[in-house]
């Protein structure tokens, strides 16, 4: 499976290849095939639905009201996924906030509030019947199978693609300006959004990719892991501030507080820095550099057999 385009394959073929994969590999998980443990699994299942979205997106000029209609089937099903992910991420922003700072505390300090996580966790868990929950999204995933091959996609080459991969530039730093000027979790949360989106999208072009395309990617994933983690960090700080008696002894609580406060203002810092670095081309510039090389890899694969671009790419979430 390739979650990428495939030199001389139709782009309308190549979407449908696409999420079909994803969508098999999404319901897979949450059947309990492979040999993920269940948190794992869920893990991967939304990481498998958030790239749908992603490809959704790039086709979003195109699909016109079935990119609104798919768009919000695949969002609900993420969001039945996240209350389960969202318990585990907590857990382990927890203990990255507690190895980091290690040393502003002793090896016993917070040591309840991760216990009061994971006893949170089993408890959402069970009251959800998790088993149950995802059985029914992997039927519901299955459902949404076939009408992919029904997408009404036309357009082929670069020029199909072209106006998306603009405007998720565009959305991009329009988002990151929002971010620096109002500095709120939901800013935040909606720039690490259109990072992710833009990040995909680099993605699906690994195919062409030229000499410059790796190290632009790796500044998109870290960028999104940054702005993930600090996601992650205002989740985590809700959930203790809502109910901090159950959590731990004020003093604790109070310096998880203000820890997480110190580690959101490294993150965001990391973040509007690479940003800065990652956003300066102008979005038709940008496009145009990618139908340079788009052609390039396009005229190579005519030229003879394709070969796998090596790029170490992870599979990340």
């Amino acid at each position: 499976m390739a979650y990428r385009f495939k030199l001389g394959e139709p782009v309308p073929e190549a979407i449908k290849r696409i999420v079909g994969e994803e969508i098999i590999a999404a319901a897979g998980h949450l059947s309990g095939q492979g040999d993920a443990d269940r948190d794992e699994a869920i893990h991967e299942a939304r990481k498998s639905i958030k790239k749908i979205r992603g490809v959704l997106r790039l086709m979003r000029g195109e699909l016109g009201d079935i990119y609104r209609m798919e768009n919000a089937h695949f969002g609900d099903i993420g969001r039945e996924l996240s209350q389960f992910r969202d318990a585990g991420a907590s857990i382990e922003t927890f203990d990255a906030l507690r190895k980091r700072y290690r040393g502003e505390m002793d090896g016993r300090t917070l040591a309840s509030i991760r216990r009061r996580l994971k006893a949170s966790k089993r408890e959402a868990e069970q009251q959800a019947d998790i088993a149950a929950v995802l059985t029914r999204v992997a039927a519901a995933l299955r459902q949404l199978a076939p009408s992919v091959s029904r997408w009404p996609l036309a357009k082929d080459g670069f020029p199909a693609i072209a106006p998306g991969l603009e405007a998720t530039l565009r959305d991009g730093q329009k988002a990151m300006a929002r971010a620096r000027k109002h500095p709120l979790p939901a800013n935040y949360h909606e720039w690490r959004k259109r990072v992710k989106a833009h990040w995909y999208h680099i993605r699906l072009l690994e195919g062409v990719w030229d000499g410059a395309m790796p190290a632009y990617e790796k500044r998109l994933k870290d960028l999104e892991t940054w702005l993930g983690e600090d996601h992650n960090l205002v989740v985590l700080e809700q959930k203790i501030r809502a109910e901090p008696g159950f959590y731990g002894k004020e003093p604790e609580i109070a310096l998880f507080v203000r820890l997480i406060g110190k580690y959101h203002k490294e993150l965001r810092g990391d973040a509007l820095a690479m940003g800065a670095r990652t956003y300066g081309e102008k979005p038709r510039q940008f496009t145009r550099r990618m139908r340079r090389m788009w052609d390039a890899g396009e005229a190579h694969g005519a030229a003879g057999p394709a070969t796998p671009h090596k790029t170490g790419v992870a599979d990340q979430s």
